[in-house]
């Protein structure tokens, strides 16, 4: 939503202050420019980027206009996921969370968070995690370098669309002096024209200068701003699952484990601890019950 407004902002600031001078929005219009810098850029994108980093592209863009969804609502049921989870496990053994973690859609935990099974990458990051776990034979220490690795690799995926609109908007300037360059050189073939038809050209060839600018500093490299604050929350709330996952594999009941990660959470997005305890023990119950086998 605040992009929008953003968006809206930025649009109704230029053209405003555009009018205040008494300009004419009809001299802004100019086809033939957008075609130019537009279609360059485009042109730019597809020729520096493989197909799944202009579809995560496309992907993270949308994003932007839904926002992060890593909010402290977000966290707290996770947290509460997790808690169910450690409590299961601290019951009847680390093998019982291979179930959950083989098939976590029809989990008696992890099923009760749609929007965590809806994540697929987080989805996986934890019940992968999970699996290893309930596997045995590998050290707690071993299970955090383990989980770095995957943060790694994963962090690394998502900036690569950030890199790639972030080269688009750079680009964007240089484009709109390729346009401007190109409305002089029609101008120049006009020279012995009339002065009012000189100046629309000359004016039609600055737009495009303006347009190059406006585009990159006014909505693109915003965007890619904007799409690297959610990669960077993305990954923070990785790092809150890790915390948990290794602090409970390293011996700590689970409503401990809960509260180390809980400390992990970023500022803004971080529950209290009277929050976080009363949503995992008061809410729910403490860990989800196996069906009850006939006698």
């Amino acid at each position: 939503m605040f992009a929008i407004i953003g968006v809206v902002v930025v649009i109704g600031s230029v053209i405003g202050g555009y009018l205040m001078e008494h300009g004419h929005l009809a001299v802004l219009f100019q086809p033939a420019e957008l075609v130019i810098i537009g279609g360059a850029a485009l042109g730019t994108l597809f020729v520096a980027n493989p197909m799944h980093i202009i579809k995560a592209l496309l992907g993270g863009m949308m994003g932007i206009i839904k926002g992060s969804k890593f909010t402290k609502a977000f966290y707290l049921d996770s947290m509460k996921m997790m808690y169910e989870l450690f409590s299961r496990a601290r019951r009847d053994g680390l093998m019982a969370l291979e179930t959950d973690a083989d098939e976590p859609d029809k989990s008696l935990v992890i099923s009760k968070y749609p929007a965590f099974l809806k994540d697929h990458h987080v989805r996986d990051f934890a019940c992968d995690t999970l699996r290893m776990a309930a596997g045995g034979g590998i050290e707690a220490f071993e299970m955090d370098q383990m989980i770095e690795r995957d943060m790694e690799s994963h962090h690394h995926e998502a900036l690569q669309p950030i890199t790639a609109l972030s080269n688009v908007a750079d680009s964007l300037p240089g484009l709109g002096i390729v346009a401007a360059v190109l409305g002089v050189v029609i101008t120049m073939g006009s020279i012995g024209g009339p002065p009012e038809e000189i100046g629309h050209k000359v004016g039609a060839a600055l737009v495009g200068t303006f347009l190059g600018i406006l585009l990159c500093y006014g909505f693109f490299a915003p965007m890619a701003a904007n799409m690297t604050k959610i990669a960077e929350d993305e990954s923070a709330y990785y790092g809150v699952l890790r915390v948990m996952m290794v602090a409970f594999l390293k011996g700590s009941a689970p409503i401990s484990a809960v509260e180390i990660g809980r400390r992990a959470i970023p500022g803004h997005s971080r529950p209290s601890f009277q929050e976080a305890e009363t949503h995992c023990k008061n809410k729910g119950g403490e860990v989800a019950a196996e069906p009850a086998k006939a006698a």
